[in-house]
Formats: structure tokens, C-alpha cells, sequence
């Protein structure tokens, strides 16, 4: 007679699921989706029902219980977790892990359901003899029912009384679960719905065909900034929610969120619709009841970052990614998966369109639209036909520069300042300098666990790793030839700041980077005083570039802009063409034009000249060449594969005998390496990385089906990380 069995995926370092004997009594709980706990080697962990079945269950071990009453994981999830698992050769389990918000990866979690005190209306006959009884009785009736914390806002001590109705029979008392509400402390916005003009209502018919047939179509909203293309969403997501199915969007930083959640809650919570935001910004509870309320089917429309493409939604009818040329996407570390990509998979896997919209596409996004794999929808115009920004590009070879802003744009803000109007400046490096250098000998000072000098800070009076947080103090002399000259040596946000200050003391000076915005809600508030205009000049790093709407904002500056330029990437041209254009964005979007200036010791850049006149398509004619040539994506496939270890002899030769292995089996795969990484040492381990080109994906696949045996080979103080398509290979 066979068993039942449950094939359970377990959060360690090995692909294969691991099979359970399901015990008898809990046969009839037991479902796909749910947490259980289980035997395993030596010790009791959590593992995930991902099928169940019938079989022999000789020498198989049991299930120790079940977690959960009822699944945290439907089958659409399921088969999304395990395409991914399998595309960026990750082990299920961990794959699993990730996607679940952190209470839930425990067997016993720290984080507690809470509860609230219902009160329900029995015996409506009953004549209690107090006034306060009989007033909060008929408050009661009226409402039908009615929480504690309801009616604390309308009696202020109601526990006595309440007590006694209960006691007499006039109420009944039950206890509800109370979902922790991240919006609680936050009013409604006023909805301000716009007209569509006619780019945008052709936008929002084509994707709303889709969602009403049910079937899978990419987009690319294509809008220069201020085209509205948030709208648009807005639109195509009530035409959703008016067939009955939920809606996903995807913004890529946590930055972005509150301000797109104000719009959605304006537009939708007072039609009834609930809204969830998933983002680890939030706390663990929230991220918690956020999570179960989805599961239970009570949400329409999540709002999160990179890690919200795995909501549980159940009848999904539209998967919105929001500035989708974002590399922040993209996973950096364990489970390297790419948020965007992952979108046009769950939208094929559950048949609804998916709208992925920017100013400036991702070249792989563009060329897809241009190969017919996506379709293209345009907004060439910024609403109310207001004028794009005017874009200076400032030669800083013809300049004579004192600090880091040139006379040009230090005129160009006083002039702003004069008539109220706000100022945005981007310096893509936070800090006060890069690093501090010993003058006498030429001595900088680098982090212990990286190849990296260490950013001084000066605020804090400290050195610190921008890679492995690593803080030192600052020195009062060379460690080497003991001298005290010891300058800061280039320019951060920090040291902008202190520039701006002494320029223009009078005005309202904040700044926005990591360091300002670790706090829990600094974000909201520094865009809330944007807002309110209590800031004249906002510095920031890229962060202030992504998507903000300020009114006020009538002048953009950008600094260093070589730094980003000149990166040793493939990928520098796209970026600095998509930063520079975005941040300009940022100006004149309520009154039109507006004024940016670009300082650059470079400024003939194709990737300059084009964000100037805000161009993509010249600016994709002049880069494609570039890709096609060396077989770079778009145009070509990559793998990045990244050893590590404490001993670096012992990772070098490891990847040379895996690369000489690699070779034996290639057929159509170019392999580059082994070589160190960019950074060859990182967080204490020595890397080296071995990267792998093919035209097409089908031959990079067979490659990577054999590498498990290859892995194994590799000696236990050596780790192999496998980035599939990687963005960032430093």
C-alpha cells in the first residue's frame, strides 16, 4: 500500500527537493503551500510543501507538524518560484526563502498575531440601566458590529460598560485578528484624477484589451518625463480592479514608494479597494500581516520593491514595473534574480499583461520593442504640453572651478534662490571625500576586509566601507611615515553640502543619501518638506533622480558627472545617459521648461549629447553598434560566475582547473577567464570570476545543466556563485 508523500523544499545550498512521509493524522491538513516541520540530519528545521503525492515511503522519515492552517503559497507562486529557481541555478529552497517575508522562514516566529476585542449585537430588546450602557448598545446595533478600537474613538472609556452588556447577554464578544496597518498614522490623500489626452488613453486601451481577455502582452511605456505615465497605471489598474482580478506594481527603490502609494491610495481606497505595500522598509509585523492578508485573498493592489514580485496574489490581472531601467531590480547577492524579468514571466505563467514603464527604457527593453517582443507605447509630450527642461552641458576644461561647482551654475542658483524656486543637485557619491591621502608619502587608507580605499565622513569623524560597513576612525597621522598632512581628497554629498552652505547662508539646505535616510520613514519626510517647500536646495546621490514629482523644482544640477561616465562597465553609456536624463527630468514639471546644467570634463560623450537633447532612440542608434560588436546584451548572453574564498591561491587555482573544465564541454559558449573580479578582494574573500558569452541562451543553458557535478569537485573552502544575466559585475 503506498503513502502519501510530500516533496518539501528546505532552505540549504542544495537544488533537489527532499521527500517526507506525510503521518496519517495530518493526511487530511497537509496541502501544497504550507510550512511544516521536519527531520533534518541532525536538527528540526522548517521546509515548504511543494507537491504531494503517492509512493513508497520505505526508509522515508515523517513530518513532525504542520506550521500553518492553511497555505501561505498557491500553485501560481509555486511554479513562478520554481521557473526561477531553475533559470538562475539557485537551490529551491532558498529560492522559497527569500520570497517570504522574514517571520515565516522560522519555526517559531517572534512575531505575534494581534488581536482586537469585536463586539456583535445579541439581545437588542435588553434595556441596560446605565446611559453610557444604552448609548454605546445603540451605537453598537447601528454598526452591526463594531471593534474596541472604533468604539474608543467614540467612547472614551468603554470597558465597564461593555463588560456589563456582555455579562447580561446584549453583546457578544469575540477576538479578531488585527492586521498591523503601515498607512495607520497617515490620512487619505485628495485624489486629483487627470484627463487622459490622447497618447495616454491609447496607452491605457491597449493594455486594458489584454487584461479583459486574459492573455499575456508585454508593454513598454515609453514617456519622457512628465508624460503622465503614472496615470496611466492608475487608469489601467481601475480597469482592472472592474473585472475582478488584483493588481501588482513594482517600484525599484523604497525611496519611491510612499510617494506612488499617496497617488493609489487617493484614487482607489475610497471606491472600497485595499491596498498592501510589501517593501523591507517595513517592519517585520507588517510585512507579516501584509502577507496573510494577501493569502486570504482580501487585498486588490500591492504596491513593493524588488522582493513584491512573489505576492501571493491569486487572481492576478496586471504586473506593473515602474521605472523599469532600474538595476536595483536586480538582486545583487544569494538568490540573483531580476524583478523585471521575472514580471514578464508570471504574467505569461498567469495569463495578464504586463506594463513596464520609463523615460528612459532599459536598453534590453528597448530592443526588445524594436524586435517586436514588447509593444511600444509612446508619450513623446509632458501633460498640459508644458516644455521639456533646457540642457546646458558645462566643458570644465574651459572652467576655472573653486570647490565643486562651477560659476556658471553657482549663478544659475542664486538666480533660483532669488525667485523661490527649488534647486536640485546630484553628486553621485555620498561622503564628504572618496578617500584621505597622506601628503608627504602619498599614503590613503583602505578597509581591511576590501580592495578599497575607506570614504571619509566627516559629520561622524570616521572612515567607512561603502561594501562591508566597516568603520574606522580617523587617524591623527600617517600610519606609514607618521606625517600629519592627511587632506580629504575629492568630493561626496557631505562635502557639497558644506560648500552650499557657505555660498548661500541663507538658504534651506537638506541632503538625501543613505546616510540621511537610514531611519525608518526619513525618506517621507524629506519629500514631504520638498513638497511643502521648506527646502530650497535638496543634494542628494541618484536616489533624488528616481521618479520624484516636485513641483518646485525649477534647476538641476549635476556634478562629477565623469565618475559615473567613466565607470569600467559595459553598461556606463546606459547609465549615465538614464541618470543625467532622469534627473533633468526633475525640472520645470509643473510649469514647464525649467533649466539643467551637466558639468563634465567630457561633455562630446554620445551618452551626454543625448540626455542634453533627451534622445533616446539617437542615443540607442549610436550604442547598439557597441553591443552587436562584442556580443553584449541585448544583443548576447551572459553568465557571471564568482569564486570566492579566505585563501587566495586556492581560489585562483580552482577557477583555472573549473575554466579548463569549462572548455572540454563548451561547443558555442565564449569563456573569458578566470580573472580577479573588479574588486578582487571583498568582505575578507579573494574573488575571481570567469564570465561566459553565447549569441544565444539555449547553448548558455546546456552549459550551465552541467555544472552541478562540476561544482561538487570544487574544494569545501571555495564558493561558486552563479549571477545569470548580471548587472552589476564588479
Amino acid at each position: 500500500m503506498s503513502d502519501s508523500i510530500a516533496d518539501v523544499a528546505v532552505n540549504v545550498p542544495l537544488k533537489q527537493l527532499f521527500s517526507y512521509r506525510i503521518p496519517e493524522l495530518l493526511v487530511p491538513s497537509a496541502k501544497v503551500g504550507m510550512r511544516v516541520a521536519i527531520p533534518f540530519g541532525r536538527r528540526q528545521t522548517v521546509g515548504f510543501i511543494l507537491g504531494v503525492r503517492k509512493g513508497q515511503s520505505d526508509n522515508l522519515k515523517d513530518l513532525k507538524g504542520l506550521l500553518d492552517d492553511e497555505p501561505i503559497l498557491n500553485s501560481d507562486l509555486i511554479a513562478l518560484l520554481r521557473w526561477a529557481a531553475d533559470y538562475y541555478c539557485h537551490p529551491i529552497g532558498q529560492v522559497v526563502r527569500t520570497a517570504l517575508p522574514s517571520a515565516l522562514g522560522h519555526e517559531k516566529t517572534t512575531v505575534k498575531i494581534q488581536t482586537e476585542a469585536v463586539y456583535k449585537p445579541l439581545n437588542q430588546n435588553l434595556k441596560p440601566r446605565g446611559k453610557t450602557q444604552q448609548d454605546l448598545l445603540q451605537f453598537i446595533v447601528q454598526e452591526q458590529s463594531a471593534g474596541l478600537i472604533r468604539i474608543r474613538e467614540n467612547f472614551p472609556a468603554p470597558y465597564a460598560a461593555l463588560k456589563r452588556l456582555v455579562e447580561i447577554g446584549a453583546l457578544q464578544r469575540n477576538d479578531q485578528e488585527l492586521y498591523r496597518d503601515p498607512f495607520r498614522l497617515d490620512k487619505t490623500p485628495e485624489d486629483q484624477s487627470l484627463t487622459l489626452n490622447n497618447d495616454q488613453m491609447k496607452a491605457v486601451n491597449c493594455v486594458s484589451s489584454a487584461v479583459l481577455n486574459h492573455s499575456f502582452s508585454g508593454f513598454l511605456l515609453y514617456g519622457v518625463t512628465g508624460s503622465g505615465k503614472t496615470e496611466v497605471y492608475l487608469h489601467s489598474v481601475d480597469q482592472c480592479l472592474l473585472t475582478g482580478r488584483q493588481a501588482l506594481i513594482l517600484v525599484p527603490e523604497i525611496s519611491l514608494t510612499p510617494q506612488l502609494v499617496s497617488r493609489f491610495r487617493a484614487r482607489f481606497e475610497q471606491k472600497g479597494v485595499r491596498i498592501a505595500v510589501l517593501h523591507s522598509g517595513l517592519s517585520a509585523g507588517e510585512r507579516y500581516d501584509a502577507w496573510r492578508e494577501i493569502v486570504r485573498d482580501q487585498i486588490q493592489i500591492v504596491i513593493g520593491a524588488r522582493s513584491a514580485i512573489f505576492a501571493p496574489l491569486q487572481n492576478l490581472g496586471l504586473i506593473v514595473v515602474d521605472e523599469e531601467h532600474e538595476s536595483s531590480y536586480k538582486q545583487g547577492d544569494g538568490f540573483r534574480y531580476n524583478a523585471r524579468d521575472l514580471a514578464l514571466v508570471r504574467g505569461q505563467q498567469q495569463h495578464c499583461p504586463v506594463l513596464l514603464g520609463s523615460a528612459t527604457p532599459s536598453f534590453a527593453s528597448y530592443y526588445r520593442s524594436e524586435q517586436g517582443a514588447l509593444t511600444r507605447l509612446t508619450l513623446d509630450k509632458r501633460v498640459h504640453a508644458g516644455a521639456l527642461p533646457q540642457v546646458e552641458l558645462i566643458d570644465l576644461k574651459e572652467q576655472v572651478v573653486d570647490g565643486e561647482l562651477s560659476n556658471i551654475l553657482i549663478e544659475a542658483i542664486q538666480q533660483a534662490l532669488e525667485q523661490q524656486e527649488q534647486v536640485l543637485l546630484l553628486l553621485n557619491r555620498r561622503g564628504f571625500a572618496p578617500f584621505l591621502l597622506c601628503a608627504d608619502c602619498g599614503e590613503s587608507f583602505h578597509c581591511p576586509n576590501c580592495e578599497i580605499t575607506l570614504t571619509y565622513h566627516q559629520q561622524k569623524r570616521e572612515l567607512r566601507c561603502h561594501y562591508c560597513d566597516y568603520v574606522d576612525s580617523v587617524p591623527e597621522s600617517c600610519h606609514k611615515c607618521r606625517g600629519l598632512n592627511i587632506e580629504p581628497q575629492g568630493a561626496g554629498t557631505e562635502k557639497l553640502e558644506e560648500e552650499l552652505e557657505k555660498l548661500f547662508p541663507s538658504a534651506r539646505i537638506k541632503r538625501m543619501d543613505r546616510d540621511t535616510t537610514s531611519r525608518k520613514g526619513a525618506h517621507q519626510k524629506i519629500m514631504a518638506e520638498m513638497m511643502a517647500r521648506k527646502i530650497d536646495i535638496l543634494v542628494g546621490t541618484q536616489m533624488i533622480a528616481k521618479g520624484h514629482d516636485f513641483p518646485g523644482v525649477s534647476l538641476v544640477g549635476v556634478l562629477a558627472a565623469d565618475s559615473t561616465l567613466n565607470f569600467p562597465d559595459f553598461r556606463s553609456g546606459e547609465r549615465s545617459f538614464s541618470l543625467f536624463t532622469q534627473v533633468a527630468g526633475r525640472a520645470g514639471r509643473a510649469s514647464g521648461g525649467g533649466k539643467v546644467y551637466i558639468q563634465s570634463y567630457n561633455p562630446e560623450h554620445y551618452a551626454l549629447t543625448c540626455a542634453a537633447k533627451q534622445d533616446y532612440h539617437d542615443f540607442y542608434l549610436q550604442e547598439l553598434p557597441f553591443r552587436q560588436e562584442l556580443g553584449y546584451p541585448p544583443c548576447g548572453h551572459l553568465v557571471n560566475l564568482v569564486f570566492s574564498g579566505n585563501n587566495n591561491h586556492q581560489v585562483q587555482t580552482a577557477a583555472m582547473h573549473f575554466s579548463r573544465d569549462l572548455c572540454d564541454v563548451a561547443n558555442s559558449v565564449e569563456i573569458l577567464g578566470p580573472s580577479p573580479c573588479p574588486l578582487a578582494r571583498l568582505r575578507g574573500k579573494n574573488r575571481y570570476q570567469i564570465l561566459l558569452k553565447a549569441d544565444a541562451r539555449p547553448e548558455l543553458r546546456r552549459l550551465l545543466n552541467r555544472l552541478d557535478e562540476k561544482v561538487k569537485q570544487l574544494p569545501k573552502q571555495v564558493t561558486l556563485h552563479i549571477d545569470v544575466d548580471p548587472i552589476d559585475m564588479l
